[in-house]
């Protein structure tokens, strides 16, 4: 039976996954891989979507030549918020509206300026929520308890980063899509409390809500290892308005699509 596995495939991963639990659900609807040994090569977070590679039976042992491959993903940055996932499935940290003295025109200028800081190569800093072993121990665990340590950085390269478009979100309709989509979440991910954050901070009554919250969409082709949740926080840093990752999609790794 084995003769006739595939030993590489791509599968898509959903929004609210994890990288093991679509891996399961794979396995449970291909009996034939029940008990052939298989591991993803590259991690997408659980707020992320697309593709995943997986590898079964020997070409497993070749992982790290997958690991390597560049990526592209299709992603959408939400600017007024900042947390400390750089995504929704964090706490918000910083909270600042567009001013509405600021036209689309003029904050997708200020995006477009503001992209050389992120192609070519340069050093990025690994997120504090991410899997970065340190010492025997990965960020995340480090920071869910709050203890102090030095995050490190790696080198990365864009090739190439593009802008899209601007779109506008009012606050009902942004805590309906990120209640929605937090609630796919399975495991310990503090989606309660998170949730009743993002809660408690839209349905505050506040005229400066009432001008709606920006979306930029983006493509980015980039090195492995390249946190999209990192660039998007960066850019906001950049502009001087808070940002996070609001979606997230790879659509290719390596010359896989």
């Amino acid at each position: 039976m084995n003769n006739i596995l595939k030993k590489i495939l791509l599968l898509n991963k959903k929004e609210g996954e994890t990288p093991l639990s679509a891996l399961e659900s794979f396995r449970k609807k291909n009996k034939k891989y029940k008990d052939v040994k298989m591991t993803y090569a590259g991690r997408l977070d659980p707020m992320a979507s697309g593709l995943l590679l997986v590898l079964s039976g020997e070409e497993t042992k070749n992982k790290e030549k997958y690991l390597a491959l560049d990526k592209e993903y299709e992603f959408e940055v939400l600017f007024g918020f900042a947390t400390d996932t750089y995504d929704i499935l964090g706490k918000v940290l910083k909270i600042e509206v567009v001013r509405s003295c600021l036209t689309i025109k003029e904050l997708g200028k200020k995006i477009k300026d503001n992209l050389k800081f992120f192609t070519g190569k340069f050093k990025q800093k690994y997120p504090i929520y991410s899997s970065k072993t340190v010492k025997g121990k990965q960020l995340f665990e480090y920071a869910r308890v709050g203890e102090e340590v030095e995050v490190p950085e790696h080198e990365v390269f864009v090739k190439e980063l593009k802008f899209f478009k601007l779109r506008k979100i009012n606050n009902k309709k942004l805590l309906e899509n990120i209640e929605k989509r937090i609630k796919k979440i399975k495991g310990d991910f503090r989606q309660k409390e998170i949730l009743k954050i993002w809660h408690k901070n839209l349905t505050v009554k506040h005229r400066v809500f009432d001008t709606g919250f920006y979306v930029a969409r983006f493509r980015i082709k980039c090195s492995s290892g390249t946190y999209v949740r990192s660039i998007s926080d960066g850019l906001g840093q950049k502009i001087g308005i808070p940002a996070l990752a609001f979606s997230i999609k790879r659509t290719r790794i390596g010359n896989l699509r």
